[in-house]
């Protein structure tokens, strides 16, 4: 026999690489054939329930690297809390009304005019459902474990029935309004949008200083050649100016200058003579903002009145300290305006153009945009021009259409804020924020937010359930929504442009507001914010499987103003609760040099593309080792860096895999108050790690996670236990002590660490389980580990740290030994360890030999004083020597009794003594090399 025939070398059919974008995918359909999803929440019936809510992403185009890290994060939240205690479903959404649909039937060359509003929607529907399709296969890919069969998307017929029992909820409490206001509009999309739909870019938009002369100074103000002067950015409001508010509470300055009198807010006159270029000008007046109200301008272009009006919304920081005051295109304009009983005066199309209302008939069909320049030249033709600059600032554009949008004043349905702002602003209070800023983030938002305008005059979505009567009248009852929910419910929203109104009427209505019987339905559609932001009624409260409140949300920080805010609203007003416990948010996903990702800067990264070519575990690897809370980057050399990360994972376990194959856990495990001290050691090490990891689970800190199970695989097993584990499992009886001691807790941490990162790798470990001898046929049906109590655990800590202490110096007079060319590899050394009174009296109590762990061919330890040669370090002096002696075939050291027995006489007499235990037959055979 052959001498490595004698060793325990392991063996396995573990490969060292995964193959993984093959081979997940069968693990994928495996999962599905045998139900995984639904026999682990079987196993999990009776135990307390946990509810992460999935926020609809928008079902438009496959998946980015963004939604990968959203809804991976979610299933290794989910994963982890099925296997820890908890019936954790997961059902998966899909947001798939509004204009971005409309938007790509339009590339498609489907004109909406051109068809009947019934056909165009079931367009719509056709398409947003492929979407849904293409994007679930996209997620299931990247081993997502969820209820796809039964998934909620918001053009589901019972979702929309809902949505409309809770509008009319909150209709019926008094939450609904109709009003003419200025919202933000959008022309490039023709219709309103939210404040989560607007996006700021920087603009260069043109700034003027403009002359109003005064017409009635109240005897305070003289009218011969005195002028209020304003400041603006959007000179196309002119035409449409009714008044100029100052601050009742600011001192203003009249300004001689040139033969003209301009009056300024006096905070403001230095910066604005600066401007203007004023050098000799001279103040011969005083007076405070709250004298001017209710004088009267007269308009530059027009000649009308224009009031002078008193608002605490003016501010010195820029302009003039007075303000053009246009009530159809300003919010704090309305307000004023509402105040002073001005009418509501918004001259422009749904294109952004103006209409005929407007008092100039150049400016009738112009766009907004282009007024500006027609605007300026009317007014220097005038006079009243007396500057005109550009300047850069950052601007509300549509984020669908990318395009600049405006603040105009229609006819819309709103949710007011106002009534139910003190009770959401209580619940926000009550709810736990990872990162906690997120608190002050959406309580500031909802705190100085405006009523949300929540109609929209689309074609794709759910239509406002509003009926008018002759009078114009909104019918809105308990009846009419009911009957319109049962309806919504069988045949979805198409039925609102497939049913007449008096099928869509309960039988018999009537209403005093139409003696004929006759009414109308309502055309715009309801906000998209309102559609998910109806999730937590249509699915949390109609599954049986889930609870209302949900126990968290988790999407992009982004959602501050988007989804957590809508869900916040619809629910604090019906329910009076917020309708989650915890929101946890995330940042966005950019390159390598912080930028976005876009297809012009050529940096795009597909997750279809990095699992075709390295597979799924790698983009979920990434999302366990990033910080997710702010924005995170990826590139290839980072996800190539990832998958080193994952090769070393991956080879440690097939090395732990190979090193238990002949160890079976039932026959072979040795208890732990009979394990050697160093395999006590590391499985104290192990039981913490557990502990941490579970910890760090629970306040869903993936980064940490991947963190302590790398270092742990890293240090304490590669670089420590396994390096000198060889010279026990390979050498040592094939059934002595000390490899099955070492077994024992190479085994326990396989199957511990495969616990511990299934909710990351689900993969990997479902193929590592297979090789263990465990009875349960897929990991994802166990439990994660439990915290063990050990009560030496402190005094092993100690007096190993010491131990690892005095190792560093070890390694660090060995290497310094391998500079001097006295010695190669380790085990060429003889070293004598002259160690501090303190680290002797430690290693007098470990029961370890040392010289193995150390991986050094002899090791004396000795009370002596060190030779003056001696390397000093912190924990001792050390002498390294080459070791005299031959080296044995089979354990490799360097030893002076090879041959000394007689019928082995190749191998040193530790292995010779192993060999005739293990082979007896060798005896009479002998051995070779």
């Amino acid at each position: 026999m052959k001498v490595k025939d004698t060793l325990n070398l392991g063996k396995t059919k573990f490969k060292m690489r995964g193959n993984l974008p093959v081979r997940e995918a069968q693990w994928e359909q495996e999962w599905d054939d045998d139900k995984l999803y639904e026999q682990r929440l079987k196993l999990n019936e009776g135990k307390p329930s946990f509810d992460l809510h999935d926020g609809p992403p928008f079902a438009n185009g496959n998946i980015h690297m963004g939604h990968a890290l959203n809804k991976i994060s979610k299933d290794i939240i989910v994963r982890f809390k099925n296997m820890n205690g908890y019936y954790a479903p997961f059902v998966p959404g899909w947001d798939t009304h509004g204009l971005p649909i409309e938007q790509q039937l339009a590339k498609k060359g489907i004109k909406r005019e051109k068809l009947g509003r019934a056909e165009y929607r079931q367009l719509c529907e056709e398409f947003a459902k492929k979407e849904v399709k293409k994007q679930m296969a996209d997620f299931k890919r990247l081993g997502i474990l969820a209820d796809w069969d039964h998934p909620y998307i918001t053009l589901q017929p019972e979702y929309e029935a809902e949505e409309i029992r809770l509008f009319g909820e909150m209709y019926q409490k008094g939450y609904i309004y109709k009003g003419k206001k200025p919202v933000y509009w959008s022309p490039s999309s023709e219709s309103t949008l939210a404040e989560a739909e607007v996006e700021y870019h920087d603009v260069e938009s043109p700034s003027i200083y403009i002359s109003f002369p005064v017409k009635d100074g109240k005897g305070i103000l003289n009218t011969t050649d005195t002028y209020f002067l304003i400041w603006t950015t959007t000179p196309w409001t002119i035409p449409a100016n009714q008044g100029i508010t100052v601050n009742p509470a600011f001192d203003y300055s009249v300004v001689e200058v040139n033969d003209k009198r301009y009056v300024i807010g006096t905070d403001r006159l230095e910066s604005v003579a600066e401007a203007l270029g004023w050098h000799d000008y001279q103040v011969v007046q005083h007076l405070k903002g709250s004298e001017m109200d209710r004088m009267l301008a007269t308009h530059p272009l027009y000649g009308q009145d224009v009031l002078l009006m008193n608002a605490m919304h003016v501010t010195a920081e820029d302009g003039t300290g007075l303000v053009h005051t246009a009530s159809g295109f300003g919010e704090d304009d309305y307000n004023v305006a509402q105040k002073y009983g001005l009418p509501v005066f918004s001259p422009m199309d749904n294109k952004g153009c103006f209409t005929e209302e407007v008092p100039d008939a150049d400016l009738v069909g112009v766009f907004y945009a282009d007024a500006n320049k027609l605007v300026s030249d009317k007014l220097k033709k005038s006079g009243n021009l007396l500057k005109l600059s550009y300047f850069t600032h950052s601007y509300p554009h549509d984020w669908r259409t990318k395009k600049p949008v405006i603040y105009r004043a229609t006819t819309q349905w709103f949710a007011s804020i106002d009534k139910c702002r003190e009770q959401i602003l209580a619940q926000i209070d009550q709810i736990n924020f990872m990162p906690s800023w997120g608190k002050l983030r959406l309580h500031n938002m909802i705190k100085d937010r405006g009523d949300w305008v929540i109609s929209r005059q689309r074609a794709w979505g759910v239509p406002l359930p509003i009926f008018y009567a002759e009078d114009d009248t909104p019918i809105v009852t308990p009846e009419t929504i009911n009957h319109i929910a049962e309806i919504f419910s069988k045949e979805g929203s198409n039925a609102w442009y497939k049913r007449s109104v008096k099928e869509l009427l309960p039988a018999g209505f009537t209403s005093e507001h139409s003696p004929n019987g006759e009414f109308r339905k309502e055309t715009d559609i309801l906000d998209v914010w309102f559609d998910s932001g109806s999730s937590h009624r249509a699915v949390l409260t109609q599954r049986t499987n889930l609870h209302f409140p949900a126990d968290l949300y988790l999407e992009g920080s982004d959602q501050y103003r988007g989804w957590f805010n809508s869900s916040l609203i619809t629910a604090v007003a019906t329910t009076e609760k917020a309708p989650y416990r915890s929101i946890l948010s995330q940042g966005f996903v950019l390159d390598d040099q912080g930028h976005k990702m876009s297809k012009s800067l050529g940096n795009v990264i597909a997750p279809s593309d990095i699992i075709k070519k390295m597979g799924a575990e790698i983009i979920r690897l990434w999302v366990a080792s990033v910080d997710a809370t702010s924005d995170v980057a990826v590139s290839q050399s980072i996800l190539s860096q990832t998958a080193e990360s994952y090769r070393k994972i991956r080879n440690t376990f097939r090395y732990l895999l190979a090193n238990t194959s002949d160890f079976d856990p039932h026959t072979n495990k040795v208890a732990y108050e009979d394990l050697n001290s160093i395999d006590q050691y590391i499985e104290v090490r192990l039981n913490d790690l557990v502990q941490d990891c579970l910890a760090s689970y629970n306040k869903y800190d993936f980064n940490t996670v991947y963190k302590h199970i790398f270092a742990f695989i890293s240090n304490d097993l590669s670089a420590f236990y396994l390096d000198f584990a060889k010279d026990v499992l390979y050498i040592e009886g094939k059934d002595s002590h000390a490899r099955r001691s070492m077994q024992t807790v190479i085994y326990d941490a396989t199957v511990k660490l495969a616990k511990l990162l299934t909710p990351i790798l689900p993969h990997t470990m479902e193929e590592i389980w297979s090789f263990t001898k465990e009875k349960e046929d897929h990991i994802q049906l166990t439990d994660m580990p439990k915290i063990e109590q050990y009560d030496n655990r402190a005094e092993l800590l100690n007096n190993w740290g010491v131990f690892m202490n005095l190792r560093d110096d070890v390694l660090k007079a060995l290497e310094e030994a391998r500079n001097s060319k006295l010695i190669g590899k380790s085990f060429e050394a003889a070293v004598t360890i002259y160690p501090t009174r303190e680290t002797k009296a430690v290693l007098d109590k470990l029961d370890a030999d040392f010289r193995q762990i150390l991986i050094v061919s002899k090791l004396v330890i000795t009370d002596s004083a060190a030779p003056a040669e001696a390397f000093k370090l912190p924990n001792g002096s050390f002498v390294v020597e080459h070791a005299e002696g031959e080296v044995c075939p089979r354990c490799r050291m360097i030893r002076t009794d090879i041959g000394a027995d007689k019928e082995l006489s190749i191998i040193c007499g530790r292995c010779a003594k192993i060999v005739k235990n293990d082979y007896p037959e060798l005896i009479q055979e002998g051995l070779e090399e």
